[in-house]
This record gives structure tokens, sequence and C-alpha cells, in this order.
């Protein structure tokens, strides 16, 4: 036993209080008395005890709950209750209330010394297991900590190298991060943007409209273009419990591959025209010539639907060829119920033959739309021609046209064989055809590149909403005529 170990005893006055006190002095501890609950605070602030002896009633105060209150003070001081006499549920109140132990008469005083001794040594082992757990969680958050760091490091110099821009906002859309790559495609230089709005950290107006469209869910792709001739490609997506990321991808040279893939389009097909028309030309003069077998007959009519084949592929690129540069700039006042009469004229003997059920509805509160009528009417035949090409027979196609705020929605709705999800974002490309299209079907890939470029002129919106073997809906989306 130490001797530095003050007990303080709180009993009233009584022949208990002496022996308790010349016991434990006699055994070599510090004694120390309060006889009320004022003297019992004011020791316990002066010098904290090893251990405190407290009477089942003290001070005219239940010992129970004084106690209870100097262990929400002193959790683990070692208390033990002296009581007049054993009473069942004693030892039971007594570890609820987180006693050490408690004392009753008769009393001898190694059963008092035997008491204190076994609550203190209890108290140092929980002392000591508590501090080896302290160190231990410590030395365990400081492992984390290092470890956390260095995490935190290697992921900072992995962004800050990685040629792609990369910016981290939180909910608020406030920067938390933006790597080396971004500063160089902004040009930005010694400005701290952490903790900034992105919107205004980096003034450009093409980023500040992907974040208009993020606002309606993740972006695969968003062009940001620079004065200078440079494209990136922008990707905006969610980051659980953070907020969201804008990655950046140089895509300048695939703009430039595909302005001189369309230069070269343009030009070969501008060049093929007139031996094509002088092709179409002479064979119609072969029959002036003399009569003909039927099977040259025959090899003619063929020669002749190739050779429209190719020249209506010519021309699909020639008008594509105009739409790309931009040499589309006709506009004026067009009513699309009028310019839909024509479409559905042209298609209504296909559609017959076939035993396609074409409906239509149009609102009647349809804007006048300020366009191109070639242009616009050159869509509708591409999207309603390819409805009915690729609807098997008994099948049915339904175009509607209607209002939707400042904006005219036309859709293309037909019951065929549908596309592929995974490649409906590829069909828009020129040349390319879904897989499961019929052998038998002729097409050349460029109808609908022509409606997107058609509907990108006029400042809208296309898309494609398809169910394998239900069929597929063409959506458009055109700025009403203002």
């Amino acid at each position: 036993m130490a001797k530095h170990d003050l007990i303080l005893i709180a009993l009233n006055p009584s022949p208990i209080l002496d022996l308790m006190e010349r016991a434990l002095s006699a055994a070599g501890f510090q004694v120390a008395v309060a006889h009320d609950r004022l003297s019992l605070d004011k020791s316990i602030q002066e010098a904290v005890p090893s251990l405190l002896v407290i009477a089942e009633t003290f001070g005219g105060q239940d010992g129970f709950a004084v106690s209870a209150e100097i262990l929400e003070r002193f959790p683990t001081l070692p208390i033990i209750l002296y009581v007049d006499k054993d009473t069942t549920g004693l030892a039971k109140s007594a570890l609820k209330t987180g006693l050490s132990g408690y004392l009753f008469p008769p009393l001898k005083i190694p059963d008092i010394v035997e008491e204190v001794q076994r609550s203190l040594a209890r108290a140092r082992k929980l002392g000591d297991w508590l501090r080896h757990e302290v160190k231990r969680t410590t030395s365990s958050l400081v492992q984390k900590a290092d470890f956390s760091e260095a995490e935190r490091q290697k992921l900072e110099a992995i962004i800050s190298n990685i040629q792609d821009g990369v910016i981290v906002v939180d909910k608020n859309r406030n920067i938390i991060l933006v790597n080396r790559a971004v500063c160089d495609i902004f040009d930005l230089k010694s400005v701290n943007l952490i903790g900034r709005p992105l919107a205004e950290a980096i003034a450009n107006e093409d980023l500040k409209a992907l974040l208009v469209r993020a606002s309606e869910g993740p972006l695969k792709y968003h062009e940001i273009n620079f004065d200078d001739g440079r494209v990136f490609n922008a990707q905006y997506a969610p980051i659980p419990q953070v907020g969201f990321a804008v990655t950046m991808q140089d895509i300048s040279y695939l703009k430039e591959l595909d302005r001189l893939k369309s230069d070269f389009i343009h030009t070969i097909s501008h060049d093929l025209r007139s031996p094509l028309t002088s092709i179409l030309g002479y064979t119609e003069l072969v029959e002036r010539t003399g009569p003909l077998t039927p099977n040259q007959q025959e090899f003619l009519r063929r020669l002749q639907g190739s050779v429209q084949h190719i020249t209506t592929m010519v021309n699909d690129l020639l008008d594509l060829g105009r739409l790309d540069a931009g040499f589309d700039t006709r506009r004026e006042a067009v009513h699309l119920e009028n310019v839909l009469k024509y479409s559905l004229d042209i298609f209504e003997n296909q559609a017959k033959k076939k035993e396609i059920k074409l409906s239509v509805d149009v609102s009647p509160d349809l804007t006048p739309l300020r366009a191109n009528p070639i242009r616009i009417r050159q869509m509708l035949d591409n999207l309603i021609g390819n409805a009915i090409k690729y609807t098997p027979q008994n099948g049915s196609v339904h175009v509607s046209m209607s209002m939707q705020g400042d904006q005219i929605v036309i859709k293309v709705q037909d019951s065929g064989v549908g596309i592929p999800t995974e490649e409906q974002g590829r069909i828009f490309e020129k040349f390319y055809r879904a897989t499961n299209a019929a052998s038998g079907i002729v097409g050349s890939g460029l109808g609908l590149a022509i409606v997107k470029s058609i509907v990108e002129s006029h400042q809208g919106r296309v898309w494609v909403e398809s169910t394998m073997e239900k069929g597929s809906t063409f959506i458009v989306l055109l700025p009403a005529q203002n």
C-alpha cells in the first residue's frame, strides 16, 4: 500500500468513524474526515482522494444520491458505502450506482483495511487498463492520421499529374480541388480557387452552361470551346458524400480530324456528282440505240438503281457538308402542320403496301417555327421514312406535334424492331447503322446524321427512346418563333 493514498471518510460523528480513522491511519493511509456535505465538496475540490467512504445517510442526504453526483464528476473514484445494516438488494443498489463495495457492522479493523485495499487495487487495475487503452487508441489514431496524410498526398500527386483537367466541388458547387491541368487549360496563374464558387472562379460561358445542364443530372458529353481553337469534352458526375467532379479531356485533335474527314468527303462527293450524272444519262441513252434482250434490260435497271443509290448518298453528303459549314442560313415562319402534310402524302403509298397504320396528332395551339422549310421537310421525311422502313408488316407509325412551354415537340413513334441500348448513342453518326437492321433494307447511314445536323442548326435537340422488339420513338425539340 502507498502512504500517499488519501482516504476521505464522510460519516457522521460516531464510534464507527473513530474506528475507521484509527484502522486506516494504522495501515499507513492518509485520512481526512468530512462531517457534512459542504466539507465533503470542499475536501474533494482541494485534493481528490484515492478512495471515499460514505455513510448511507450523510448530512441528512441519501448516500447513494451523493455518491452518484460525485461519480458524475470523478467516474474512476472508488467509493465504499457504510450502512448500519445489511439488507436484501443492497449489493444490487451499490453496483447499480457504481460503488466499489460496502461495509456494515459488526466491523473489525482487518475488515475495514481489507475492503479499502481491495477497492484501491481494483481502481488501480482499472486505471492501468484505461491508460493502456488510451495509449493504444492514441497510437492507432496517430498511425491512421499519418496513413491518411500519406494517402492524401499521394492522391493529390496523382490528380495533379493527370493530363486531363479535374475539378471537385462540394454540394454548393464551391471548389474543393483543382489540378494543374485545369490551371493550364483556363490560364489561371497564382489564383487561389479553393472555397470559391466554380461559376465565379472560372469565367467561361461553356463551363457555366455545363453547370446549368448538370442540374438535370450527370453529363457524359459537353463541349467547352476556346477562342484559340481548343475544344474540350467535359463530364459532370456526382461523388457521394462529397459533391461533384468535372473532368475535361482535350479533343481538339479529334475535332480537327473530323473537320478534315468532312472536307475530304465533301470534296470527293462534289467531284463524284458530275460523272454519276453522266453515267445515269448514258444508261438512259442505251435503250434508244436499239432493242435490248430481257437480260440486258434487267442489267440496265440494276445499274440505274445502283447509280441512283450512289447519287442519293452523294447528295446527302453534300447536304451534310453545307449544314456543317453553316451555309443553311435561310429562315422564315414555317407552319409545321403544312410541312407534315406534304411528307405524309409521299409515304402514304409505302404505308399502304406494308399495311402500316399511319396516325397523326397535331396540337391546335402549335406555334409557327422560324426555320428553313426545305430542311424541316427533309428532317420529317427522314424520320417518317425510317419509321415506315423499319416497321414490319401490319405495324403502326404515329407522328405527333405539340407545345411544351416555348418549345415545339415532334415525336415519330414506330412499332419496329427497336435499337439495341448500347447502340442508341451512335445512330446519329455518319454511316452508322444498327446491327439489327435487316440486310434487305437499303440505307446509307446518313439520314439520321442529316436529321441531327438540321435540328442543331435550328438550335434544337434530338434523341431516341427505344426498346428492342417494341419500337422506337424519335423526339425533336425546336424553339418556337419569338
